[in-house]
């Protein structure tokens, strides 16, 4: 960074610090920053005889002549009028709020800002003093965008290996602050210095696209654009959306760090008044499997989003690389349609969320075939025996220089072994278990010395993600026993560690709810039945699997033997496997006023029980 962009961003930052104290996260504070600065540049534009896209009520000069109640009521209102305007103001202005309710501080922000020749700046300071203030927010582990910041080191090498080309369309569909749009316009531009009118538009306004779901993270992306030269016209780079929600647009090449985070859910409160987590699902018929997994549906959603010859960069966690079920079907299907070429493990330490381990996945889309596309995976491990840390031993540009190099993008047939890039054929890839990509070889030192453990605060995040596990099974048995609870004692769930008693007890067939709005799809549909919830003392029991369906009557519907019971996530969930279903002689309708009340959870019977019952009261 230059020495007239540091010295700005520590300028704006300090007055961070006093807003914190008046209970403002660095998060909003960046935020009205955005939105004071924009005002700024718009007027020093209209002051140069150029173009102003403000109203003048509400431009930089409006707001500069207030002062006191007045200033935080012309502020207010300024941001509320100009976040329904279309295009760029739509974006940046979205839903804004003033949030700086001392008209003092506020009339003193407007003063550090005004005394500033933005315009007089080139576009290149520009656009570092809000990459810095972008940096600045992240490291707010408690109110900041870390989340949505992805180290620029790692951004610059994957788009150098990458080479997007001039006629490219290009997307990232978790777009966050910018970081992978930014970096592929720049090496479009410094790659491409003789470009025509014509290309060079095309650049500009159509070739790039961004989509993030949260509102405030877009502003952000919008504005760091703007900054340095994207993003003006009337097509915005730039759309506040759910990615996930539906069939995207196709294009040549997706770069994407998706959001982190084990399962897409909302909490709702029950009729009960209690909270309960329901997953979010997506249901697209372009998708390999059905999960509520966020970072798999992402992986879909990239293969999705290429043409039949497009190029992906996908920053992924390592359960991506392991998870079974869902996980193994799409990394499956990945491996056949797809050349998966490359992975980069990333180092720990480099992200603002301390504990994160990911990796770097890349692969070509490819016509359909009768064989697979991927013949070879190369590894390149960056993460064992590499110690990074965000202030003392940042990662930098040169800590990937030889990953570029042993990259090939050229030719990548000329590939050769090093210490740490290693090839293994699809073979190795298919003999490997539930087609398990987290490939490692190198000896991890740390693991021997107990001097060079990972920093205290990876180790608290990896416990609390294993805590956080551990209380949503807790969760899960306390939902069971209430619900339990409310039945007479004959039909009560009894706990049990004891096989024999569990045998003993007959109930070897497991009643699970099935997702309403994928029924047919998901038990019907495949062999297998994903994520049951059951005691590791019950496995051995487990003969039957049976269907419970809430809508449109309550029924069981469909009963089948059990093949294999396999662990899913450590154990404390199971992948079923079963031969295909069979209808029983008839549905067993619930009866309205019986004691069992709608399942959420599975529940245990025994086989002969079921098959003889006509309700769900005498079911269980």
């Amino acid at each position: 960074m230059s020495a007239t962009a540091s010295a700005l961003v520590q300028k704006v930052w300090n007055y961070a610090h006093v807003m914190r104290d008046d209970g403002l996260s660095f998060m909003d504070y960046t935020e009205q920053i955005t939105f004071l600065l924009f005002l700024k540049m718009a007027y020093e534009r209209e002051q140069l005889g150029l173009e102003n896209v403000i109203p003048g009520k509400y431009n930089w000069a409006a707001l500069k002549k207030e002062s006191g109640d007045p200033l935080e009521v012309q502020y207010s209102k300024t941001l509320r009028e100009l976040g329904r305007l279309p295009g760029l103001l739509g974006i940046i202005f979205a839903k804004a709020q003033n949030k700086i309710t001392d008209p003092a501080k506020l009339e003193r922000l407007i003063s550090m800002i005004d005394s500033e020749n933005w315009a007089g700046l080139d576009m290149d300071v520009k656009g570092e003093i809000y990459e810095g203030l972008l940096a600045r927010n992240a490291e707010d582990v408690r109110g900041g965008a870390g989340q949505y910041f992805t180290p620029r080191p790692i951004i610059r090498a994957i788009v150098q290996v990458m080479r997007p080309e001039p006629t490219m369309r290009i997307a990232d569909p978790a777009c966050g602050t910018g970081g992978f749009l930014l970096a592929a316009y720049e090496y479009l531009v410094k790659s491409n210095p003789s470009l025509d009118r014509k290309p060079q538009r095309f650049i500009n306004e159509e070739a790039l696209h961004g989509t993030d779901i949260v509102p405030s993270v877009t502003r952000l992306c919008a504005m760091n654009l703007y900054l340095h030269g994207l993003g003006g016209s009337d097509r915005t780079i730039v759309e506040t959306a759910d990615s996930l929600a539906k069939r995207p647009a196709v294009v040549d090449m997706v770069l994407t760090n998706p959001p982190f985070g084990k399962k897409s859910s909302i909490t709702v409160i029950n009729d009960e008044g209690k909270r309960e987590t329901e997953k979010i699902y997506y249901e697209r018929q372009d998708f390999w499997a059905t999960t509520s997994n966020k970072q798999l549906n992402f992986v879909q959603n990239v293969y999705s989003m290429l043409t039949e010859t497009g190029t992906a960069a996908v920053v992924v966690p390592d359960n991506v690389l392991f998870e079974a079920g869902a996980g193994e079907k799409i990394r499956r299907a990945l491996l056949e349609r797809c050349d998966v070429h490359t992975l980069l493990r990333l180092p720990t330490g480099i992200w603002y969320s301390p504990g994160v381990k990911a990796n770097v996945l890349f692969f070509d889309k490819k016509p359909a075939a009768k064989t697979p596309w991927t013949k070879e995976l190369w590894v390149y491990d960056l993460r064992t025996n590499r110690n990074f840390t965000l202030r003392q031993n940042p990662i930098a540009d040169e800590d990937l220089k030889e990953f570029v190099q042993c990259y090939q993008t050229a030719k990548r047939s000329k590939r050769e072994e090093s210490e740490r890039f290693k090839r293994f054929s699809y073979t190795d890839l298919m003999a490997r278990d539930k087609a398990n990509l987290d490939i490692f070889w190198l000896k991890d030192d740390s693991l021997a010395d107990t001097e060079n453990l990972p920093k205290p605060a990876v180790l608290a995040a990896e416990i609390v993600e294993d805590l956080e596990e551990a209380l949503e099974e807790f969760r899960a048995v306390e939902q069971q026993l209430e619900r339990s609870s409310e039945l007479p004692e004959s039909q009560q769930v009894q706990p049990t560690t004891d096989h024999g008693a569990a045998e003993s007890s007959g109930m070897d067939t497991i009643v699970v709810p099935a997702h309403e709005d994928s029924f047919q799809k998901t038990f019907l549909g495949e062999n297998r039945w994903h994520a049951i919830r059951v005691h590791a003392s019950r496995i051995a029991q487990i003969k039957y699997i049976a269907a419970y369906r809430g809508r449109p009557t309550s029924a069981i519907t469909h009963v089948a033997p059990v093949a294999t019971i396999e662990p899913w996530q450590g154990g404390s969930k199971y992948v079923v496997n079963f031969a295909r279903p069979a209808n029983p002689t008839g549905p067993l309708k619930h009866v309205p006023g019986g004691a069992v009340p709608p399942l959420r959870g599975s529940r245990y019977t025994s086989y002969t029980k079921l098959m003889q019952a006509t309700n769900l009261d005498e079911a269980f």
